[in-house]
């Protein structure tokens, strides 16, 4: 656990090095996505400096995991070669020490899945990125923020919750970011692409605190800026991959709307 404590104005300072941190180490960040997410979060990580795989074939996962810096886990399509492939890449992180990332994408609409999520909190993964309904699922609880603290204390995780108000709560901090623009909730995988972010700034030596703060304080102000440069959702998916792979620190620093 990392014993500092993170003001608003350290995680934009961080962020920012962060950022420039992912293009000159270029992270392979190896991803277990649903299908509807394979594209964007491959370009974002691309356009933000990291480096995308994507099997799942569980005749190939071990190997690909073994030369990852960061493993991310999406449970939005979970079929059985997903079901088989994420063990065995969750047990290859453990044995190296690997970062792994938990996007329990739509818990809260099935209970085999829900089952199945809360299997693999045994395996401890260093960030939960979810909504709040899928929290609520995963908890038992209501959304809200001593609730949110108790479940990550419990797990020993980061707990990143999005929404209009993002909350990132781990290693007994708390930072809310209300950075983004509605028309991220309309363009598919957005939630997906930022989970990968949080796992690539793991990758470069960054908490997960600290790197689930800082990926969506970078996701949202790229959301927000690209929604300058398009008419529409559907122009809005190819303005947010440009804008992220242009945004430089300064953008950062203008435009953080982050608390304590």
């Amino acid at each position: 656990m990392d014993e500092r404590k993170f003001s608003s104005d350290d995680i934009v300072n961080v962020a920012c090095e962060l950022l420039v941190a992912l293009h000159k180490k270029r992270p392979r960040v190896h991803c277990i996505t649903n299908a509807a997410a394979q594209v964007m979060t491959a370009n974002l990580l691309l356009a933000a400096g990291a480096l995308p795989s994507l099997t799942y074939s569980a005749d190939e996962i071990s190997d690909f995991t073994k030369s990852a810096d960061a493993l991310l886990i999406n449970l939005g399509t979970l079929d059985a070669e997903r079901r088989a492939a994420i063990p065995l890449a969750i047990e290859v992180a453990r044995d190296q020490e690997t970062p792994w990332i938990l996007d329990p994408v739509f818990v809260n609409a099935s209970a085999p899945r829900l089952f199945w999520a809360n299997q693999l909190f045994a395996s401890r993964p260093a960030i939960v990125r979810c909504n709040r309904d899928e929290f609520k699922a995963l908890s038992g609880q209501t959304c809200e923020l001593t609730a949110i603290e108790r479940f990550a204390a419990f797990w020993g995780t980061t707990v990143a919750v999005t929404g209009p108000e993002d909350m990132i709560i781990g290693d007994g901090q708390c930072i809310h970011i209300r950075n983004g623009h509605p028309w991220m909730n309309q363009t598919t995988a957005m939630g997906c692409a930022g989970t990968a972010l949080s796992a690539a700034l793991c990758a470069v030596g960054a908490s997960p605190f600290v790197a689930a703060s800082a990926a969506l304080l970078i996701l949202g102000i790229t959301g927000e800026r690209a929604a300058d440069r398009s008419s529409g959702p559907g122009s809005f998916v190819a303005a947010f991959i440009d804008t992220i792979a242009s945004l430089t620190p300064d953008d950062i620093i203008a435009s953080a709307r982050i608390s304590a």
